[in-house]
């Protein structure tokens, strides 16, 4: 393995670590955490050797199954579980499940993400008042299909597990925000799709109990 490569590596390593143990979230602020674990005359020359976030996913998800064999079946279909109530309390509003409940890389830390999508973010809130539910909101800039915009962002809590919805308009939901993963269109599943894969979930866990 050439040098820089190993570096890559050392650094992506360092980045899940804060991902997983901690909850951070932002990939930015993973690779800050694991730069200055290499102390501040390294982490200067670091710039160039960083990893992807690819990289760094797929370290944490390697970590998660590494750490969390036993636990990580149950934890994800209990999680999908929460995340269908959500949007089939937000079905008005054309709700989609993404992030790491979705994808199946989930630690005792993550959330629920939720992107729905609205005529204004009024109706959102006015639904979750209806239900008598507890949210913060904050307005997040956004660079979404090459410009720079204000989203609106519901912060909930389910049993001690957070829920962030985004709220993007109505005429935005067949564009799909880019992955800060795989620098794609990010991956997402609506109610139909959600209730499949909690499905496949509990064929396979009774399948393996019977094994």
């Amino acid at each position: 393995m050439r040098k820089l490569d190993k570096i890559r590596e050392q650094v992506a390593v360092e980045a899940a670590r804060p991902m997983y143990e901690d909850g951070v979230r932002e990939y930015r602020d993973a690779k800050r955490k694991a730069a200055k674990r290499f102390g501040p005359e390294k982490a200067l020359s670091l710039g160039a050797h960083l990893p992807s976030n690819a990289e760094i996913h797929e370290e944490l998800a390697r970590l998660i199954a590494e750490r969390e064999e036993d636990v990580l079946p149950a934890r994800l279909l209990a999680l999908r579980l929460a995340a269908l109530r959500y949007l089939e309390l937000f079905e008005p509003f054309t709700p989609y499940l993404v992030g790491s409940v979705l994808s199946g890389a989930v630690t005792g830390q993550s959330d629920i993400d939720i992107h729905l999508f609205a005529d204004s973010v009024e109706e959102v809130e006015e639904l979750l008042m209806q239900h008598g539910l507890s949210f913060e909101t904050e307005t997040v800039t956004v660079r979404k299909g090459g410009r720079i915009n204000d989203y609106l962002h519901v912060y909930l809590e389910d049993g001690g597990v957070p829920v962030e919805c985004s709220v993007y308009p109505v005429d935005e939901r067949h564009n799909r925000t880019v992955s800060s993963i795989t620098g794609k269109p990010m991956e997402r599943a609506n109610i139909k799709q959600l209730k499949r894969l909690i499905s496949a979930g509990l064929e396979e866990e009774h399948y393996g109990a019977q094994t």
